[in-house]
C-alpha cells in the first residue's frame, strides 16, 4: 500500500479534545491487518539501516507501532510512559503541546548506555514529545539513531524541533 493509501485509513475527528483541533484517528488503520502490517514495514525498512538496539515508544499509541517495529527489526522496545505509570526510578521530562502542556518518563534503567534508539511515536506536530524523549534517552546514555512517526502534521513545524535527528514520516498533512 501507498503513503497515500494509509492515509485514507486515517479519520479525522473535528474538535478533539479541543475545539478547532482536528485529531488524526489512527485506529482504522491499525484495524486493517494489511494497512497495519505495511505502516509496520515502511517504518522498520526506514529503521533497519540505522541498526537499533531499541524502539522508544511515546505513550500511548506509540505503543502499538513502535513495538511491532522493535520486533521487525529484532531489538528491545522501552515504553515512554506518563508520570507515574512507571515501577522504580524514573527520569522525566515536560513539554509543550500545540494545545497544552505535558510529560513523559522513562524508567532510569531502561537500556544500557551506549544503546542505538529509534524514537517511535504516532504523530510529529510541535516537535514538543519527541524532543522530550531525545532528551530522556540521552540523559540515559544513549544515541538516538532515528525518529519515525505514522503522520507529520507539516503545517506545526515540529521537525525544526528536532532538526539534529534524522527524522522519517510515513504520512504528511
Amino acid at each position: 500500500m501507498s503513503a497515500d493509501e494509509l492515509k485514507a485509513k486515517i479519520r479525522d475527528v473535528p474538535d478533539w479534545p479541543e475545539k478547532g483541533v482536528i485529531f488524526r484517528d489512527i485506529m482504522p488503520l491499525l484495524a486493517d491487518h494489511e494497512a497495519l502490517n505495511e505502516t509496520i514495514d515502511h517504518i522498520a525498512a526506514w529503521a533497519k539501516p540505522k541498526k537499533p538496539d531499541i524502539v522508544v515508544g511515546g505513550e500511548a499509541r506509540g505503543f502499538f507501532i513502535g513495538s511491532a517495529v522493535a520486533y521487525s527489526l529484532g531489538c528491545g522496545f522501552v515504553p515512554a510512559r506518563r508520570p507515574g505509570k512507571l515501577p522504580l526510578a524514573t527520569i522525566g521530562a515536560e513539554y509543550a503541546l500545540e494545545y497544552g502542556t505535558n510529560a513523559l518518563e522513562l524508567q532510569a534503567d531502561a537500556f544500557e548506555g551506549g544503546s542505538r534508539v529509534l524514537i517511535h511515536d504516532d504523530v510529529l506536530a510541535t516537535g514538543g514529545t519527541s524532543k522530550a524523549m531525545a532528551g530522556l534517552v540521552e540523559q540515559l546514555g544513549g544515541d538516538v539513531v532515528g525518529m519515525a512517526f505514522i503522520i507529520e502534521l507539516d503545517f506545526l513545524n515540529g521537525r525544526e524541533q528536532i532538526s539534529d535527528y534524522d527524522v522519517f514520516s510515513l504520512i504528511h498533512y
